[in-house]
């Protein structure tokens, strides 16, 4: 994978090093989208950083000697594939509380390619230590840049930039996606972290919940479609997995009612569109590609909105809802399904202030590489 060096992301990690005394910078986020390439790009031919990783180290006392090493030399610790080292959360902890009063601080930053591990660590130990530095699925705008995708292909393939050089080779890239992305991530991330007592039932739903992108999808029918018992907590418990693990987002319905929200069908949001694709062997038709691109959309909402929604009611239904600094915003996905004007006047006459927007495929590299600019503008107009 070329050294990659996300801008968005450089400038917000230079900022916070500058800071007098930041805290531990931890970058986490799915496997496989570049977190080391990144911290290589951000750090080369700089001496001011001491990389290494944990990988194969068993002993914890050798976070200790790093720490040492870093101080005496006046470098920034960096440590990846942290999780990897047993007892790691409580050795930085340690580490990191004996410097509280030394006048030779070092700045710390932690990454890894397991982040439900990482996010356990952080929260046994780490408490108030620590800020999370989120590293996301490549965009459109990246895999354009640096591997030459078109969109349509960006739609079928993208997000995992190690997956791009197989495309060509459909069979080798799903394999690829199969054993080396998804696989890996069910086996090493959630298995051996969380309890699952039906590995092969827990996977069935895995697939089936990405094979409704940008679905409102109910849990009860979820569970009709799982070859095994189960239960609809069952079912929730799975799906919060995913979301921890980087693989799905599930968005609540936008009510004002917060008992229905709670328990309101989650609408699937895949957070890279391979994960759609992979396993789908038919011909894919205009309406599932479709359902991609808007699953694309919410998943970059996602990264720049905390309240994030879809509106539906009866037959009407609303792609997107976003809440912003009190403002509103209705997002409308034109991407060649058939769609009705009837559900945004519907939606309007309950929620007469707020603001449409339109995300096409003629605009969206626009919307992509800044929601924020774009959904402000694009209301004003």
């Amino acid at each position: 994978m070329k050294l990659w060096l996300n801008p968005d992301l450089k400038n917000k990690l230079a900022s916070r090093l500058k800071d007098k005394n930041p805290l531990i910078q931890v970058l986490i986020g799915p496997r496989q989208v570049g977190k080391t390439s990144f911290i290589e790009a951000f750090t080369k031919q700089n001496k001011k950083f001491l990389i290494c990783s944990g990988d194969g180290i068993n002993d914890p006392i050798w976070i200790q000697e790093k720490w040492n090493q870093a101080q005496e030399s006046h470098q920034c610790l960096i440590i990846d594939e942290i999780q990897k080292i047993p007892q790691w959360s409580e050795f930085i902890k340690l580490c990191w509380d004996r410097q509280k009063y030394s006048k030779n601080k070092i700045k710390v930053i932690l990454l890894g390619s397991s982040s439900m591990s990482l996010d356990s660590g952080l929260a046994e130990s780490l408490t108030g230590r620590f800020e999370i530095m989120r590293v996301y699925h490549w965009s459109f705008e990246e895999s354009r840049k640096l591997l030459k995708l078109s969109l349509e292909d960006y739609i079928q393939y993208g997000g995992y930039p190690g997956s791009y050089p197989f495309i060509k080779d459909e069979n080798r890239w799903s394999s690829y996606l199969r054993s080396s992305i998804v696989e890996t991530v069910i086996t090493k991330d959630i298995l051996l972290t969380a309890k699952v007592k039906s590995p092969a039932l827990f996977r069935q739903c895995f697939y089936l919940a990405v094979s409704f992108p940008a679905q409102v999808l109910s849990y009860n029918k979820l569970l009709g479609q799982l070859q095994d018992r189960g239960n609809i907590d069952l079912v929730k418990y799975y799906l919060d997995l995913f979301e921890k693990a980087y693989l799905i987002k599930c968005i609540s319905k936008f009510t004002n009612n917060v008992l229905s929200k709670k328990s309101s069908s989650p609408k699937l949001i895949p957070l890279a569109p391979a994960l759609c694709t992979f396993h789908v062997k038919d011909k894919m038709t205009q309406d599932y590609m479709g359902r991609i691109f808007e699953a694309i959309i919410g998943a970059r909402l996602i990264q720049f909105f905390d309240e994030i929604f879809y509106w539906a009611e009866g037959d009407f239904e609303v792609d997107f809802v976003v809440q912003a600094k009190k403002k509103i915003y209705a997002i409308e996905v034109k991407s060649g399904r058939n769609k009705k004007a009837k559900s945004l006047i519907k939606f309007l006459e309950r929620y007469p202030n707020a603001q449409v927007v339109f995300i096409t495929k003629e605009n969206f590299a626009k919307f992509e590489k800044d929601p924020v600019k774009f959904l402000i503008e694009s209301a004003a107009n």
